[in-house]
């Protein structure tokens, strides 16, 4: 499976509370899709609930970056994620995804783009999400991109990189 795809971290493990949460640019150039996932473990208490934001840009170094809305999501937020099998569709229609009373619990959240989403029309090709900082509670998270369909394939050594 990883000879059709390529994985990157947007950003590894890092307490959520400490300040606004930047992800790399992703250049889907190479790619059809692409997947962000956001995986967040319970604060010990409070209410702040992470929100995702996602921008397109003409460049990785986020150049002309604008809003991307998300047409397609999913998310697992439970007290124990191992008790929940599917994961509940959502199509929030902007770019940004939040799941109410979501602090407390621990999340798996899905957001879906697809090449064909970007606004290719003024040379946008790079994606990015950032989670706001959420306040003063800890909570422990990370980002991961997942992108699939290359469109040169190959083995996962040569599958090319969506950091350029």
């Amino acid at each position: 499976m990883l000879d059709q795809m390529q994985i990157a971290a947007g950003f590894v493990p890092v307490n959520l509370a400490t300040g606004a949460n930047n992800s790399d640019w992703m250049n889907l150039k190479s790619y059809a899709r692409m997947l962000i996932v956001f995986f967040k473990s319970a604060a010990a208490s409070g209410t702040e609930d992470p929100t995702v934001t996602v921008l397109q840009a003409t460049d990785v170094a986020g150049t002309g970056s604008k809003a991307l809305n998300i047409a397609r999501s999913w998310t697992k937020t439970d007290a124990d994620l191992t008790t929940i099998g599917q994961f509940t569709a959502g199509a929030p229609s902007t770019n940004t995804l939040t799941v109410a009373a979501s602090a407390q619990k621990a999340a798996i959240w899905v957001i879906e783009v697809l090449a064909s989403d970007l606004d290719k029309a003024n040379g946008f090709t790079c994606v990015r999400a950032n989670v706001a900082d959420v306040g003063t509670v800890e909570q422990l998270g990370c980002l991961l991109y997942v992108l699939g369909e290359a469109r040169q394939s190959d083995t996962p050594v040569l599958n090319p990189s969506a950091l350029v």
